[in-house]
């Protein structure tokens, strides 16, 4: 999600969840294994936040200061169709639409801004107290991650907070939840700065099970020591999974299977 010297957790508290996520095998958390389907072009210049599939289209959310922008892409070709770039003073985060409205995170300014959907107009604000992660929709409410073990559930109009959830592993609080996908039920999250993604009970927030990426980054090209994998992108018409990273040069179309 962010810098690399400026991150929420160390690497080798990072490394160390994978770790004990590898050594559950058969045990209560399922793991996943995954096969690329088809490969697409990405701009290998996006630092990656946010990331939809949504009408036929792509659109992205990418960060840094003074790159940070929101964009419409044609998947097939990678074809910016319309792009929007964020003042300098705003950090990207993830995105997500509503209806005709596509709410746009920032990092630590605590804005979130609300685009129309079709011009990228912008449409007005809200105020979010936390860090902004990663952003989806369960078809009546918002979900929030802040880069801890939180998730926050709230109402799209007012952006007020309804509900939040711990996010656990066998019972232990799992921080660094970054871009978020709802996928037939369940909340799918990168883990910052791993090859895993959780997929988490969203009643509950326990991680019900993982999928395990690694080798997918060794498949593209990668633009910086900052490539890391974020992006989940779900078409949910075709059941297609689409997956990239943070300076990678594709976009992935994978399925998962049962280890």
């Amino acid at each position: 999600m962010r810098y690399l010297k400026i991150k929420s957790i160390s690497l080798l508290a990072s490394a160390s969840m994978v770790v004990s996520m590898m050594a559950v095998g058969q045990g209560e958390v399922i793991e996943y294994g995954y096969r690329i389907l088809n490969t697409y072009p990405h701009n290998i210049n996006a630092f990656t936040q946010g990331l939809i599939y949504h009408e036929g289209y792509l659109y992205e959310g990418t960060g840094k200061n003074g790159l940070s922008s929101l964009s419409k892409i044609n998947l097939e070709n990678g074809e910016v169709l319309m792009t929007k770039r964020l003042n300098r003073r705003y950090f990207g985060e993830g995105i997500e639409v509503v209806d005709n409205k596509i709410y746009q995170l920032t990092w630590q300014s605590n804005m979130v801004f609300v685009w129309d959907k079709i011009n990228f107009e912008q449409l007005g604000t809200h105020y979010n107290p936390t860090e902004g992660w990663g952003l989806a929709y369960d078809g009546k409410q918002l979900i929030l991650s802040d880069g801890t073990s939180s998730l926050r559930f709230l109402d799209p109009e007012s952006f007020s907070i309804q509900r939040q959830v711990m996010v656990t592993f066998n019972g232990n609080p799992l921080s660094s939840i970054n871009e978020l996908e709802y996928i037939n039920g369940e909340i799918w999250a990168n883990i910052w700065q791993t090859d895993i993604i959780v997929r988490i009970n969203p009643d509950t927030g326990v991680v019900t099970s993982f999928v395990d990426l690694t080798g997918l980054s060794d498949e593209t090209q990668l633009g910086s020591n900052e490539a890391v994998l974020n992006g989940i992108a779900w078409d949910a018409q075709a059941g297609r999974l689409f997956l990239t990273g943070k300076h990678w040069a594709n976009i992935f179309e994978i399925e998962v299977f049962l280890r």
